[in-house]
């Protein structure tokens, strides 16, 4: 139940400030597009900081750790992605190019804070 409430927190945070962000923009008349897009990169925010808590599960392996964080990635920020406007969507053969994408970006992050925590601790 602790795990729930982190990631609550770790979650709702990022989302009131990028949703407020958002709506102030919207009042603002500015661009849909771009108001759109700061509520998607909030949704991407939360997705990550909420299951980050995957990583404070101390019984589980790194590799576990890391398999159910990209599982969670994949039906969150993933779609988010694909409904973002982002990219120019056609058919089956460019959403494999986001997902191409989502994996390169995926494992080079991944790698970079794997690397710097390893320095750290």
């Amino acid at each position: 139940m602790e795990l729930v409430k982190n990631a609550l927190i770790r979650g709702i945070i990022p989302l009131f400030i990028m949703t407020g962000i958002a709506v102030i923009m919207n009042v603002q008349n500015l661009d849909k597009f771009q108001v759109k897009s700061t509520f998607i990169t909030g949704l991407i925010i939360t997705a990550v900081a909420a299951a980050s808590v995957c990583y404070d599960i101390e019984e589980w392996t790194l590799i576990k750790q890391s398999v159910v964080h990209f599982i969670i990635m994949l039906f969150t920020v993933f779609p988010c992605l694909l409904l973002s406007g982002w990219f120019a969507i056609n058919g089956v053969e460019d959403v494999l190019k986001v997902f191409g994408i989502f994996l390169v970006v995926g494992l080079i992050l991944w790698s970079v804070i794997y690397f710097v925590l390893l320095k750290l601790l």
